[in-house]
């Protein structure tokens, strides 16, 4: 989703837009488990009178999908434990079959796409929201999001309107997880969103091959695994089609194709003669990534399909091996930045030299230059959770979306919203209620997340429940009162 710049400081319009759409859509290395799909846990018990051993040649599919994804690049990085400097590489953890999904629920995350789309771009240039929202609690709480709204401010809010960031492209390259879940047992699954990410969104590169994998198995042992397929097709839909098989994923045509595109624009408006021979890509990435493979699949693809280069960098560096020109111009030794795709910063792990250090001075660098972002510091606090939780409330998506016409985007978005809730300074009473909820044993319905990227920070369960009562207390009168720890936290229905 490419977005031609426009100014942060009017309320939201619907100024001109670009917009491409992308769909993202040994045996211990590929399982069958719930963490994968719930689903497969039901197909499992529905035949739990055979052993799974008999049902399906676990063998022998493990072996087969592990020699087709050593050949196919479906691997990560790893570090060795007794020499950090060097390498080797393994395959990524996948699940062994695919799963079945209801193509209602699919047609519909691809036709909302785009209206995710339009709505983080609105929210990214609604300073006013940003601001009421991510700051007070959440900032007191949380110096990351603090930091990310500062520098917002510093470079869209009080900046000037004709600066090179003012002017520069904005392309968002986002991934917006679901969840199949029943309302009840029995009851037609609905398509309910996790999350939306707009930062360092993963695994285009893996997932494209992943569809390859899953197609290769299904065909080659189709009479040996049918008898589970079926099951598991009849427990996630009623629908007596025939089964459309694996779905292509073309992330690997369309994200390269969206990052040329802001490659293109930025030679067309700033590179005299259209010369581009010493335009470049720049790809921010963490030192010691794991997740190579995925990168480079982007990075090589983007050069044979658009002649387009990318050099590799970590903040660290870029503070000091990446200069700002006065015109905005990036310019790495001779070669100019046309556009910067993060993969790394979404965490403040990714800036170990402190709150003011040197990787939130390359930050700030980046972003006030006339490069294309992806993402722009906007983009970015727009897919933070308690942004999420805030466009989920009765009201606020008509802030975005005040148009009549509009009426049927509205709609569409608030269908994928799960329960979520504000656990912070602007709880409501809805909100209480879904702590108290907690606290009187139905923890198992929720889960706590923190404003944070790349998973590993959800309370859970038990967990859960004592990191609410540890942060709760009786007023006078009886009711809850929450700490203002649990500001930077937003509380979500469990699907």
């Amino acid at each position: 989703f490419l977005h031609p710049p426009s100014l942060l400081h009017s309320p939201p319009t619907v100024p001109s837009t670009l917009t491409m759409r992308t769909a993202l859509s040994k045996r211990s290395l590929f399982t069958l488990t719930a963490a994968i799909f719930q689903v497969h846990y039901r197909a499992t018990a529905a035949l739990s009178s055979r052993k799974m051993s008999d049902l399906l040649p676990l063998d022998t599919l493990a072996a087969h999908a592990n020699s087709y994804a050593s050949a196919n690049g479906i691997q990560v990085e790893r570090r060795r434990s007794d020499d950090p400097e060097s390498s080797y590489f393994e395959c990524a953890p996948v699940s062994l079959l695919p799963n079945a999904y209801p193509k209602e629920a699919l047609a519909t995350a691809q036709n909302v796409a785009q209206d995710f789309n339009e709505l983080v771009d609105r929210v990214s240039r609604d300073s006013e929201f940003l601001q009421k929202t991510l700051g007070g609690g959440v900032s007191a709480t949380d110096p990351y999001t603090a930091k990310i709204l500062q520098l917002y401010k510093q470079v869209y809010v009080n900046g000037s309107e004709k600066s090179p960031a003012a002017q520069a492209d904005r392309l968002g390259i986002h991934r917006s997880d679901y969840m199949l879940h029943s309302p009840a047992e029995g009851e037609a699954y609905e398509l309910k969103q996790v999350e939306l990410n707009t930062i360092a969104a993963s695994f285009a590169g893996l997932s494209s091959q992943i569809f390859k994998l899953h197609r290769y198995l299904t065909s080659r042992f189709k009479n040996e695994i049918d008898e589970f397929m079926e099951t598991n097709r009849k427990i996630v839909t009623a629908s007596t089609d025939a089964p459309l098989g694996v779905p292509e994923n073309p992330s690997m045509q369309r994200i390269p194709q969206a990052i040329s595109v802001v490659y293109d624009r930025y030679v067309q408006k700033f590179v005299k003669d259209g010369d581009a021979s010493n335009v470049i890509v720049l790809f921010v990435v963490q030192d010691g990534e794991t997740n190579t493979v995925d990168q480079r699949m982007l990075e090589f693809r983007l050069f044979e399909d658009h002649n387009i280069p990318v050099v590799r960098m970590s903040l660290t560096k870029a503070h000091s091996e990446i200069v700002l020109g006065d015109d905005g111009a990036l310019m790495l030794g001779d070669k100019e930045i046309a556009a910067i795709y993060y993969r790394a910063g979404y965490a403040p792990t990714d800036y170990p030299d402190g709150d003011d250090g040197i990787e939130w001075e390359a930050r700030l660098k980046l972003e006030r230059s006339r490069a294309a972002k992806c993402p722009s510091l906007g983009y970015h606090l727009a897919g933070t959770k308690k942004v999420q939780q805030e466009l989920a409330r009765p009201g606020v998506l008509e802030r975005f979306f005040p148009a009549s016409e509009e009426k049927d985007k509205l709609e569409a978005l608030r269908s994928c919203f799960a329960g979520l809730y504000s656990m912070g300074e602007d709880a409501t009473e809805e909100d209480i209620q879904a702590a108290k909820a907690v606290l009187n044993g139905e923890h198992g319905k929720f889960v706590l997340k923190p404003q944070r990227e790349g998973g590993g920070y959800n309370f859970y369960g038990d967990k859960l429940a004592e990191k609410i009562r540890e942060n709760t207390s009786q007023s006078e009168d009886g009711n809850l009162q929450l700490g203002e720890k649990l500001a930077e936290y937003i509380l979500m229905q469990r699907l």
